[in-house]
C-alpha cells in the first residue's frame, strides 16, 4: 500500500494537481454539466421550474406595469409556449458584446434587465440565469419578439444559436412568446402535470391582482382536448385568502385587507378568522413563495400579538394582571397572506426561501400595529369574535401545558407510559436510527422479531389515532397514540418542537395495504404536516411499501406490490417447467407475515421500497388536507368523484 503523508507526497500531489486540470465550461455548459445548481433537479420538479423561470420574465413586465396577459401551452409533445404582452425583449446591438439584446438574455448566464432599476423595480429573477438556463436546458428553444415595429425570430437548441436573429413583418403589438422543449439529454421526467402548472399559475395571479393567466392544454386526455383554464382575480390576495379558506366557517364575513409602502418597499396583507384551530400563514416576496419565512413574517407574528392584546385589555376582555394572549393564541384559525415586494431582497436558508432583509420587519411590524388596531376599532363585532376565540385558545393552551409535560421523555419513560410499547434501538446516532409506526400489536410483534435491533425502533400503534384537522393541542394531547410518538420522536411539538432533538432520522409509516390501513396513514400525515411540519420538510417522513401477493411454485418465491406484478409472475411461473401448482397468497395485513418475510421485504435496507414525503406546495397541501380531513363532507365526495379514476386498477 503507498504511503502518501509527508514532504514527498505532498510534492507528488502537488505536481500532479496543474493547471491543465482546470475545466473551463464556456457559454451554458456549465448548466448542462450541473442543472440541478440551477433548477434544482431534472425530475419532475425541475421540468416544471423550466415554465416558471420563463413565466417569471413576463410576470416582472406585469410588475414594472407593461403586461396585462400572460398564456401558457402544453403543446402534444410535452413543449411548452409562453406569450406575454409586455415590451419584448430589447433586439438592438448590445454597445459591449455586440449582439442583440434576446441573444444576449438567452446565450450568457446574469445578463438581463433585472439588475438595472430603471428597467424593473422589483423582480422575482434572483439571478438573471432564468431564461438562459431554459435555453440551455431546451433541445429547441424558439424566441418571438414583437417590438420596434417588426416581428423577430430567433432559434436555438442546447443554449446554441441556430439562426441569427430575423426581422419579420410589421406588426403595432409588443411582447415577447418563447416555445421551448425540455432536452431528453438531461430531464428523467418529460411529461408536464397540469395541476402543477396551475397551482403556479393560480398563485401568481392571486398576488398580480389584475392580471389574466391563462394555461391550456393540448395534450389529448381520454375524451377531453384542450382544455383551459383563465385565471384572473380582481380582489388579488383577499380572493386568495378566500380560496386558502376552504371550507372552514369565517368569524367576520369580509377579508381584512391592509396594505401600505415606505422607502420602497410594498406590504399587502389580507386575513381572515375561521373556526378551525390551525393557522394558515403564507408568506411571498416578489412572488416568490418564502416558506422558511423571514423578517417579514417576524414583524407580523410580532404586530399581531402585540396589537389584539392591546385591544383586548382595551375592551376589558381580559383583565389588568391577567396573562396575555400568546402569539400561537391569538393566530388559531387564521388565514392570511402576506405580499412583500423589496428593491434588493436579501435570501437566507438552504432552499434560499427565508428572507433575512432586516428593516422589512419594522416596516411590516409598523403597517400591521396601525392599520389592523384602526381596522378593530372600526368593527367592534369583528373584534369581539376574535378576542373571544384567542381567549378559548389560551386556556386550552394552559390545559394541553400539562399534557404536553407528559410527552417530554424524561418523564413519560420513568411514569411508564410506553411500558413495553416502543421497542428502541440500540444506536444513539439520529441520523442512522429509524422508527416504524406500525398499525396493530400482532404487526409490531413480528417488526420487533423481525427488525435490526441496532438501528431500527418499532412503535406499535393501536387502532386510528385522533383526526388532528379538527382538534385544538390540548385535545390532540389527551390522545395516547399521539403522546407516545411525540415522547418516541422526542422533539417536542408546537411552539417547543427542535428538530434538532429528533431522535430519529427516518419516521417510517407502515400500515395494512387496505382500505384501513390508507386511513391511518392519512390520519398520521395529517399529524405530521399540522403540528411536526419540520419533519417533513427535513425529509424524514417515510412511507413503507409492503407487499400485496406472495406467489410461490415449489421452492420458487416471489414477493408482488401491484396486480401487473402478480399477473406476470403467475404467468412466469405457470410456463416454467416443473410439478407442483401456483399459489398465491393476499396479504391482508401486516401482521399475516412472519418477521423473515416482513423483514426481506419492507424493512430490509437491501430490498425495501420507501416513498419519502415531500412538500411542493404547502398551500395546496394545507387545502388538501382541509379537503380531506374538515367537518364539510361534501369537499370529499368531489375529490373521490374526480381522482377515483387513478386508483380503479388498484386491489386495496
Amino acid at each position: 500500500m503507498a504511503k502518501s503523508n509527508g514532504k514527498k507526497g505532498e510534492t507528488e500531489n502537488q505536481e500532479g494537481y496543474t493547471s491543465k486540470h482546470l475545466q473551463v465550461l464556456k457559454g451554458l455548459e456549465a448548466v448542462r454539466k450541473r442543472p440541478g445548481m440551477y433548477i434544482g433537479s431534472t425530475s419532475a420538479r425541475g421540468l416544471h421550474h423550466l415554465v416558471y423561470e420563463v413565466v417569471d420574465n413576463a410576470i416582472d413586465e406585469a410588475m414594472a406595469g407593461y403586461c396585462t396577459e400572460i398564456g401558457v401551452v402544453i403543446h402534444e409533445d410535452d413543449s411548452i409556449t409562453v406569450i406575454d404582452d409586455g415590451r419584448g425583449v430589447p433586439v438592438d446591438i448590445h454597445p459591449t458584446e455586440k449582439i442583440p439584446g434576446v441573444e444576449l438574455a438567452l446565450t450568457r448566464l446574469h445578463a438581463g434587465g433585472k439588475f438595472d432599476k430603471d428597467s424593473y423595480k422589483v423582480s422575482g429573477g434572483l439571478h438573471g440565469v432564468g431564461v438562459s438556463v431554459v435555453n440551455a436546458l431546451s433541445e429547441s428553444l424558439e424566441v418571438v419578439v414583437k417590438r420596434d415595429g417588426h416581428v423577430w425570430t430567433q432559434e436555438f437548441s442546447r443554449g446554441i444559436k441556430r439562426t441569427d436573429l430575423t426581422k419579420g413583418s410589421k406588426t403595432k403589438e409588443t411582447g415577447t412568446t418563447v416555445h421551448f422543449k425540455p432536452d431528453s439529454e438531461i430531464f428523467t421526467e418529460l411529461q408536464y402535470q397540469w395541476d402543477t402548472l396551475a397551482t403556479r399559475l393560480r398563485e401568481l395571479a392571486y398576488l398580480n391582482r389584475g392580471v389574466v393567466i391563462v394555461l391550456r392544454d393540448e395534450r389529448p386526455e381520454g375524451e377531453e382536448h384542450d382544455r383551459e383554464e383563465r385565471f384572473f382575480f380582481e380582489g388579488g390576495i383577499s380572493q386568495y385568502v378566500e380560496y386558502l379558506r376552504g371550507s372552514k366557517t369565517p368569524l367576520h364575513d369580509e377579508v381584512v385587507y391592509l396594505q401600505g409602502d415606505q422607502d420602497g418597499t410594498e406590504i399587502e396583507l389580507a386575513m381572515q378568522y375561521t373556526d378551525g384551530y390551525n393557522e394558515d400563514t403564507f408568506t411571498f416576496v416578489n412572488n416568490i413563495n418564502t416558506h422558511e419565512g423571514g423578517t417579514h413574517l417576524s414583524g407580523f407574528k410580532a404586530a399581531m400579538t402585540r396589537t389584539i392584546n392591546s385591544y383586548a385589555t382595551r375592551s376589558n376582555t381580559i383583565k389588568k394582571g391577567d396573562a396575555s394572549l400568546s402569539g400561537d393564541d391569538v393566530r388559531e384559525g387564521l388565514v392570511a397572506v402576506l405580499s412583500v415586494k423589496v428593491l434588493e431582497p436579501q435570501f437566507e436558508g438552504q432552499t434560499k426561501t427565508k428572507l433575512g432583509n432586516s428593516e422589512v420587519r419594522g416596516i411590516v411590524e409598523s403597517l400591521v400595529n396601525d392599520k389592523l388596531g384602526t381596522w378593530l376599532e372600526e368593527n367592534p363585532s369583528s373584534g369581539r369574535r376574535i378576542i373571544e376565540k384567542a381567549v378559548q385558545a389560551s386556556r386550552a393552551r394552559e390545559a394541553a401545558r400539562k399534557a404536553r409535560d407528559l410527552t417530554r421523555k424524561k418523564s413519560a419513560l420513568e411514569t411508564g407510559i410506553l411500558p413495553g410499547k416502543l421497542a428502541d434501538c440500540s444506536s444513539r446516532d439520529a441520523s442512522m436510527s429509524e422508527l416504524y409506526l406500525v398499525e396493530g400489536d400482532s404487526a409490531g410483534g413480528s417488526a420487533k422479531q423481525g427488525r435490526d435491533r441496532e438501528f431500527q425502533a418499532i412503535l406499535p400503534l393501536k387502532g386510528k389515532i385522533l383526526n388532528v384537522e379538527r382538534a385544538r393541542i390540548d385535545k390532540i394531547l389527551s390522545n395516547d397514540e399521539i403522546r407516545a410518538m411525540i415522547t418516541a420522536i422526542g422533539a417536542g411539538i408546537g411552539d417547543e418542537f427542535s428538530l434538532e432533538q429528533t431522535r430519529y432520522h427516518k419516521i417510517v409509516i407502515m400500515t395494512d395495504a387496505d382500505v384501513d390501513g390508507a386511513h391511518i396513514r392519512t390520519l398520521l400525515l395529517t399529524f405530521f404536516f399540522r403540528q411536526m411540519q419540520e419533519l417533513i420538510e427535513a425529509g424524514y417522513i417515510y412511507i413503507a411499501q409492503p407487499p400485496l401477493y406472495r406467489v410461490h411454485k415449489g421452492k420458487q418465491e416471489y414477493y408482488c406490490y401491484t396486480e401487473v406484478e402478480r399477473e406476470a409472475i403467475v404467468d412466469q411461473l405457470t410456463g416454467s417447467k416443473g410439478s407442483g401448482t401456483v399459489h398465491i397468497q393476499r396479504y391482508k395485513g401486516l401482521g399475516e407475515m412472519n418477521p423473515d418475510q416482513l423483514w426481506n421485504t419492507t424493512m430490509s435496507p437491501e430490498n425495501r421500497t420507501l416513498l419519502q414525503v415531500t412538500i411542493d406546495e404547502a398551500t395546496e397541501a394545507s387545502l388538501l388536507f382541509e379537503r380531506l380531513m374538515g367537518d364539510e363532507v361534501e369537499p370529499r365526495r368531489q375529490f373521490i368523484e374526480q381522482n377515483a379514476k387513478f386508483v380503479r386498477n388498484l386491489d386495496v
